[in-house]
């Protein structure tokens, strides 16, 4: 196993020399991409590519006569490029190949960076609003992570993926993307460990960067809220040129400054950020592109509220959604991360394609606080509070070696994939917590400036947690006239090993052997309609421990997938549909006793429909929507009592719509105007199932004015100012929604 995986790498190093990377790119305010001049291109061995590597410019030739005049082209879509509009029609998550998503038998979702421009997400877990099957904001307006849910289930931990590489995270050692540097996020539901190794049962996000463009890009954009958290972003780029003209060095930095408060008292939202990144192309059939960022994130922790004072009234009312519980002088939440990697792609020969994808990354998050712990006094407003501390540094690393062979068997068309997968993790793990030091908090009247209380007890965590992870996968893409037919399968050895923190001696080490596999068909009819089915299995090395610090035990999954996928022709959009069946097993649920810890029950089900649409109408009018609905059960517990019943914070109906109009001719030229509702259904609070979060419906808005190289925009979260609780974990951690949020923003591009 392990001498495959050094061949394939030895493979890569072997071209290093050669590699480059080039990419056409949209400007860091998304703008639709205008028709490109194209010149005849140089000599080169041709190619098998579904798209274009190169854009070249039009140069003088020997005698001085001026070139040809450029003709006009179309726009060509890569799964790692901007897209037009709100409609994607290619995709890399389902099947890690340059591949229509009409011709993907499982559902795939993109949002492009054209609905996030148009949208203002604050957050990753904002740009999700929008899709089917997401339940996005878990936590309502918590600024520390992002959190959602795919199919009902937790995802955000082990879906997270950059670049199609995963970003995992346990205990507190998470990661956080921002927006302004996405070019397109990609939804994968159902399980993806076939091609991705460890990774939710219930679907991945794949966040694409940007990357270095061919074109010059010089934007600037800033903005400010009604909480006074303001920013500063910006996006250079574009090719380097070298001594004869021809620009084969590409680069691109991309950054954002942003300061101030959020609708919680003492509560900043404070995240900076800076992505640079390179590519080099020496010949046409080689690309090599470095990218690295860094980042911080300031901020404090919202707290943990009862249900009783939050989603009903307490004997004083409910409790004001702009309460800090904590304490100024001692709560923080601070994350310092850094990542850098590279993508290499190399022609071999017209029909053999070699990738190589890697990244190491690096966490350190610092959380303390006084965290709320239900009424100490419920008749006179006294919340109790804890004493919190926990200390996660985690390193990453990833390696994935693509082999990507073209071939043809008499009437059959091949696109086989054959890769090796490597990745190690590695988290030191402190935590903390201490009852009955900290004094009760009025919610009334706030008393702040206790400062730090010591800990008088030992840490419950202080570990070193070791992963480390090998697969190899294989994947055939079978195209027979309008059938599509993917066979995948992969094998992954993971070891895992607990070590003691203060000694460095080991405690626990498990290694483990799985197989996963995936069959989907999919029929594309002339008249657009493509009905699929697929059946997929999955595997997920859970990394951490459980209440009794034990080495959580594997966690596996089994789908059934049926759908439809529309595509009327003429049409610029589609719509889907997709019935699934899709069991998890060795899920990890809160631990009754203490929601601060985790165990794994037998099995938990989720069964629904998703439906999703997506149209750019016409070049004003630009439209989406989804609607989303799933029985979500624990089907097998050793606690009898809980079998039936739906896990906490999870809505099983979700409904949302949007449109933006611009307009491009009269009196109102530049002018635009978009709109949304988001439908969230009722939710649980308790394992039992008798304390019940409502419903809520939010509306959004947006209005912007695009003249010349200028765009303002004045963006509304939550138009009505709706008070609403996004979802409970438990009776006494419930978490409110986004209040009304408003974001005036001014941008220019030259």
């Amino acid at each position: 196993m392990l001498r495959w995986a050094a061949m394939a790498t030895a493979s890569a190093l072997a071209f290093l020399p050669q590699v480059s990377f080039a990419q056409s790119s949209s400007q860091g305010g998304a703008q639709n991409l205008p028709p490109v001049s194209v010149a005849p291109p140089e000599s080169r061995r041709p190619a098998a590519s579904t798209a274009p590597r190169r854009v070249a410019r039009p140069v003088l030739t020997t005698s001085g006569r001026k070139p040809q005049p450029p003709r006009e082209v179309r726009f060509v879509e890569t799964p790692r490029g901007p897209i037009q509009g709100y409609v994607a029609t290619r995709s890399s998550s389902g099947t890690k190949t340059n591949t229509p998503i009409m011709q993907t038998p499982q559902s795939v979702s993109v949002v492009g960076a054209e609905q996030i421009r148009d949208q203002k997400p604050g957050k990753l877990d904002e740009v999700l609003r929008y899709s089917a099957g997401v339940r996005a904001g878990t936590f309502g307006a918590d600024t520390r992570n992002d959190w959602w849910l795919i199919r009902g289930f937790k995802s955000d931990d082990v879906g997270l993926f950059l670049d199609g590489m995963q970003l995992f995270y346990t205990s507190y050692a998470s990661w956080k993307l921002p927006p302004f540097n996405m070019e397109r996020v990609e939804i994968l539901r159902g399980p993806s460990a076939v091609l991705y190794g460890g990774s939710s049962p219930s679907g991945i996000v794949d966040v694409i960067s940007k990357m270095p463009p061919t074109e010059p890009i010089r934007y600037l954009e800033a903005g400010v809220n009604n909480f006074g958290n303001a920013y500063v972003g910006f996006d250079f780029g574009g090719p380097v040129l070298t001594q004869n003209g021809d620009g084969k060095l590409f680069y691109r930095v991309v950054g954002q400054v942003q300061n101030g408060g959020t609708q919680v008292e003492f509560t900043p939202d404070n995240n900076y950020f800076i992505a640079p990144s390179v590519t080099w192309r020496p010949d046409a059939d080689t690309t090599f592109t470095v990218l690295a960022s860094a980042s911080r994130t300031d901020t404090r922790g919202i707290n943990f509220l009862p249900y009783v004072g939050t989603v009903t009234n307490a004997p004083f009312g409910r409790i004001p959604t702009n309460r800090f519980l904590g304490d100024p002088s001692s709560d923080k939440f601070t994350r310092e991360q850094e990542m850098i990697g590279y993508q290499f792609e190399r022609n071999l020969t017209d029909s053999v394609t070699f990738r190589q994808n890697a990244r190491f990354a690096h966490v350190d998050v610092t959380y303390r606080g006084y965290v709320a712990n239900g009424y100490s006094n419920i008749a006179t407003g006294d919340v109790a509070r804890y004493n919190w501390y926990a200390k996660d540094t985690a390193n990453q690393a990833n390696l994935d070696n693509q082999l990507e062979y073209r071939f043809d068997t008499g009437p059959v068309k091949h696109t086989t994939l054959f890769g090796v997968d490597l990745r190690g993790y590695q988290i030191d793990d402190y935590q903390n917590f201490q009852f009955g030091t900290v004094p009760s908090l009025n919610i009334f009247n706030p008393v702040y400036g206790i400062g730090d209380i010591p800990f008088t007890s030992a840490p419950f965590r202080n570990f070193v947690i070791t992963q480390k992870q090998a697969g190899a996968y294989l994947q055939d893409q079978m195209k027979l006239g309008n059938f599509t037919l993917v066979l995948s399968g992969r094998n992954d050895w993971v070891s895992t090993s607990q070590d003691n923190r203060a000694t460095g001696a080991l405690l626990a080490q498990r290694d483990d052997s799985q197989f996963s596999g995936r069959a989907g068909l999919i029929y594309n009819f002339d008249n657009g309609l493509a009905p699929y089915v697929s059946y997929a299995t999955s595997y997920n090395p859970v990394i951490g421990l459980n209440a009794a610090n034990q080495l959580l035990l594997p966690e596996t999954g089994k789908q059934v997938e049926v759908g439809l996928k529309v595509q009327p022709r003429g049409f610029d959009g589609y719509f889907t549909v997709a019935a699934f069946n899709l069991k998890r097993q060795n899920a990890l649920t809160t631990d009754p006793n203490n929601f601060l810890l985790q165990n794994q029950t037998g099995e938990v089900t989720s069964r629904g429909i998703e439906i999703e649409a997506v149209a750019n109408v016409t070049s004003e009018l630009k439209l989406i929507g989804a609607f989303t609905s799933y029985h979500l059960f624990t089907s097998r517990d050793l606690d009898p009592t809980l079998v039936g019943k739906t896990p906490t914070n999870t809505p099983q109906m979700l409904v949302s719509g949007w449109a933006d109009y611009t307009f491009k001719q009269g009196p109102l030229t530049g002018f635009g105007v978009g709109g949304g509702v988001r439908y969230v259904g009722s939710s649980w609070a308790d394992a039992a199932n008798t304390l019940e979060v409502p419903t809520v419906v939010l509306g959004d808005l947006a209005l912007h004015y695009e003249w010349q190289n200028w765009r303002t925009a004045l963006n509304v979260i939550n138009v009505t100012d709706k008070t609403y609780v996004a979802s409970c974990a438990g009776v006494t951690a419930c978490f409110y929604g986004d209040r009304r949020r408003v974001t005036a923003s001014v941008s220019y591009k030259w």
